[in-house]
């Protein structure tokens, strides 16, 4: 008897270690499953991409929240706005991909952006070594000395540009010789203004003036000498395209002058014009 016990004592361990090893073995597929089943899960969350209109900003990235997947985007001369991202957004660092968790605060960056419902979202963002640069042409709104806050508008934007002029900020006139020769300084900076500005940024990431040509200001004479383009008698308005400069100009005058009775398109007419800070207004028309 005592060898059957043995054996069916042996036995038992047999079935229990074997029942065992398959309990654990149902475990560890039951395991892998549901690992296998929640990446599918985290997979087919994530939404397709937004597909509103795509836009491209410039400026510093700030307030970097990995936990609400959100930073704010300082852009030159406009107002910092907060922008969304997660999974699907794309990060690079001068041209080569990084991964997402390693977004931070920068100084200089590109955002593509698009439209996310009523929230922005960015679909890549692009972090830039080197200080950004560019040129900005328009008319001066207005200007704070105190703050040296520039404010530009421009008839291919509805949005006002902002820009900072420093101590360092330099300026010149440039066009004809009567205009150009006079010393420029931020008094030229009056509303109505014509300016072209080259802008940087500082450590700080915000747009800062390095040069700012004025163009017209308020209350200076242009001489124009040209083809006259196109004539409007009942409004008072010509298009003349100057000879020297090869560039059109509006011009307004008085359609009850004698002087406006003898203009005809094609004619080569010279012009005096003054400034108002909105328009060339005409003082003195003849034809050549």
């Amino acid at each position: 008897m005592k060898p059957v016990l043995v054996l069916a004592m042996i036995g038992g361990a047999f079935v229990i270690q074997w029942s065992a090893a398959s309990a654990s073995g149902q475990a560890s597929v039951s395991a892998s499953s549901v690992r296998t089943e929640s990446t599918a899960s985290r997979l087919t969350d994530i939404p397709p991409m937004p597909k509103g209109k795509s836009t491209v900003m410039g400026g510093s990235i700030r307030d970097v929240d990995q936990v609400r997947d959100r930073f704010v985007l300082n852009v030159y001369g406009e107002k910092p706005m907060r922008i969304l991202y997660d999974e699907r957004t794309q990060v690079f660092r001068d041209g080569k991909k990084i991964a997402l968790h390693d977004l931070g605060p920068t100084a200089h960056a590109s955002v593509q952006t698009t439209l996310d419902g009523a929230s922005i979202f960015a679909v890549t963002v692009h972090i830039l070594s080197e200080q950004p640069s560019g040129d900005y042409q328009g008319r001066v709104k207005s200007f704070n000395p105190e703050t040296g806050e520039l404010t530009l508008t421009s008839a291919a934007s509805r949005e006002p540009f902002r820009i900072q002029v420093t101590n360092q900020t330099s300026f010149k006139r440039e066009g004809q010789s009567a205009f150009s020769s006079q010393q420029s300084s931020a008094n030229d900076l009056m509303p109505g203004s014509l300016v072209s500005v080259t802008f940087g940024s500082n450590n700080k990431g915000k747009g800062t003036a390095q040069e700012v040509s004025v163009l017209a200001a308020p209350g200076a004479t242009f001489i124009f000498s040209g083809a006259l383009s196109a004539l409007d008698v009942a409004s008072g308005s010509l298009t003349l395209v100057d000879a020297k400069s090869n560039r059109s100009y509006q011009i307004f005058f008085d359609p009850t002058h004698q002087s406006a009775t003898n203009l005809r398109p094609g004619q080569h007419v010279r012009v005096s014009a003054d400034y108002d800070g909105k328009r060339y207004v005409a003082t003195e028309i003849s034809v050549q």
